[in-house]
């Protein structure tokens, strides 16, 4: 793990000098994204924009700015997720408020959002978003359909507080419940129920590893068996879903296979297995 460099290094430094620096620290934990990652932190502590950044590349740190850089830059090599650092991150169209109480939302998330938007009604619709965590996936939805009628669930009061200040500063219709999966919900009462639960195995060696040690372990594993939160929503999705209605969750790139053979074992028909952009097992749905 590469050392942080100490404020003093940067103190007066040119602005492209320093990124150039921090780059290099950065190179072995970010890769490609190691110049990406320091302009995000520089911005993040000085308010220069990366456009301005690139505009003015002789601009000087002050000795405050300085400071603050250095340590965003020692919490990014330390391993922290740069979305825990700036408290924000991009799904969608959105910009996401995220914190260590929630799961920071993924690329390969979208793939749920984007088949819900092909797959669901076309007009009115009732929707109910599974451990919403930031609100990612419910707020995309809303963002998009905004006649459906969505409600995202969490068991978590820290994360639904994330994602209703996400809601709220996005201007968004969406209802925010607590609650754990699909007990309360009303017979019948959903064309469409959607979620990305935990489902990593709780002995998996990737917990410990890269940004999954900061992110909150709830939101990552269910226990021993990673299929168990699955299990729990598959137990009353019958129930709740409404006759030509889609159940749709997210699940491990080898967990396919299991997640069919569960959602026809829920009796769920039309039951498939989609790939996301790297081709690997990333979503499976199927139909009351």
């Amino acid at each position: 793990m590469a050392r942080a460099p100490s404020p003093a290094t940067f103190a007066e430094q040119r602005t492209d000098e320093t990124l150039t620096r921090a780059a290099g620290a950065l190179a072995a934990l970010a890769g490609a994204a190691a110049r990406l990652e320091a302009e995000l932190l520089l911005e993040q502590c000085s308010g220069w924009s990366r456009t301005s950044q690139r505009a003015w590349p002789e601009r000087p740190l002050d000795a405050a700015t300085a400071t603050a850089f250095a340590a965003l830059l020692g919490r990014r090599l330390d391993g922290e997720p740069i979305a825990y650092i700036r408290g924000t991150q991009a799904f969608w169209t959105l910009e996401l408020d995220v914190t260590p109480d929630t799961l920071i939302p993924r690329p390969e998330t979208e793939l749920l959002v984007e088949t819900a938007l092909a797959r669901g009604p076309a007009g009115t619709a009732t929707v109910l978003d599974l451990g919403t965590g930031s609100g990612a996936i419910a707020l995309a939805l809303a963002s998009e359909r905004p006649r459906w009628r969505i409600t995202a669930t969490d068991r978590s009061s820290a994360a639904l507080a994330v994602a209703r200040a996400n809601r709220d500063r996005l201007g968004l219709d969406v209802d925010l419940v607590a609650g754990d999966w699909l007990g309360a919900v009303a017979t019948g009462s959903c064309d469409l129920i959607l979620s990305n639960p935990p489902y990593i195995d709780g002995d998996d060696p990737h917990l410990d590893q890269g940004d999954l040690r900061f992110e909150p372990p709830g939101a990552l594993t269910p226990g021993a068996d990673g299929l168990a939160a699955i299990r729990a929503i598959l137990a009353d999705t019958p129930r709740c879903l409404r006759p030509g209605g889609w159940l749709m969750v997210e699940h491990g790139c080898d967990q396919g296979a299991a997640a069919r053979a569960l959602f026809g074992g829920a009796g769920l028909v039309e039951v498939a297995t989609l790939d996301d952009l790297a081709g690997l097992d990333r979503i499976t749905l199927g139909r009351r």
